[in-house]
């Protein structure tokens, strides 16, 4: 790999003392989107976060060249976020608490206002920017996490199945997004899912855990039916029957982004 934006080495992270992921080692290419897949509990968002520095870990985790020789700026889009569907902070609120320690009640600086309009217009929810976090879909929040993640002009964009929560004609629709914002902004981006046809699509990498890395390589080489057989079994036929089968046969109408 000519140029890693992220470095893994033999990462080795516990909880409870007991080992949820052992003696990775992996690397993220600068500028790709990299999909990791695997079976729930394969240790995918842990290993999110031990990146994030969220998490303890063995081994170690390095970042590539970045301007100044420094950790990059790194976006973050988790898989759910719990909310008080009757509070009254809006889209603009959510998006300025991001930005600011500043308490709400105070008003927000006009520079902060503005930028967060940008990044909610650049997702597609300028609309809702004055509507109350919980009055908005599922789909649209999808999109506001998406935006608060673009805050502060990332580097790296870490998303841990961010349309988990949305139906598959959504899903499409962000992926769509994502693969848009990913190009446009000259993104690293990793991308945790479970989804055959958003790797297959969208991925131009793909890391394959199952408490351990199983294989790792372009999408085409890693998504094949023996490779997918190694990560998800013994769930395998459960595992098929919720996907579509034609994502395994490389059958990609859009190809994964440029």
């Amino acid at each position: 790999m000519k140029d890693p934006a992220i470095t893994l080495e033999n990462v080795t992270i516990e909880l409870g003392g007991k080992p949820v992921i052992e003696n990775v080692s992996a690397q993220i290419e600068k500028g790709m989107l990299t999909a990791i897949m695997g079976p729930n509990g394969a240790g995918k968002t842990t290993l999110l976060h031990a990146i994030l520095g969220l998490r303890p870990y063995r081994g170690k985790i390095s970042f590539g060249s970045f301007a100044g020789a420094r950790r990059p700026r790194i976006g973050y889009v988790p898989q759910k976020v719990d909310l008080d569907r009757g509070s009254p902070i809006t889209v603009c609120d959510f998006l300025i608490s991001g930005l600011t320690t500043r308490p709400l009640w105070l008003g927000s600086r006009k520079p902060n206002k503005q930028e967060c309009l940008q990044a909610a217009e650049r997702v597609g929810v300028g609309s809702s920017f004055h509507t109350p976090i919980g009055k908005v879909s599922g789909g649209e929040l999808q999109r506001v996490l998406l935006a608060q993640a673009l805050l502060g002009n990332p580097e790296v964009l870490l998303l841990d199945e961010p349309a988990a929560a949305v139906d598959i004609s959504g899903e499409a629709m962000f992926c769509e997004l994502l693969q848009e914002v990913h190009n446009d902004l000259g993104l690293t981006t990793l991308l945790v899912t479970h989804d055959l046809s958003v790797v297959t699509t969208h991925a131009h990498y793909v890391l394959c855990v199952n408490r351990t890395l199983i294989c790792a390589g372009t999408t085409e080489e890693v998504m094949t039916t023996e490779n997918l057989n190694r990560v998800f079994s013994p769930h395998m036929n459960l595992f098929m029957k919720t996907h579509d089968h034609q994502s395994i046969n490389h059958t990609k109408d859009h190809g994964p982004a440029a």
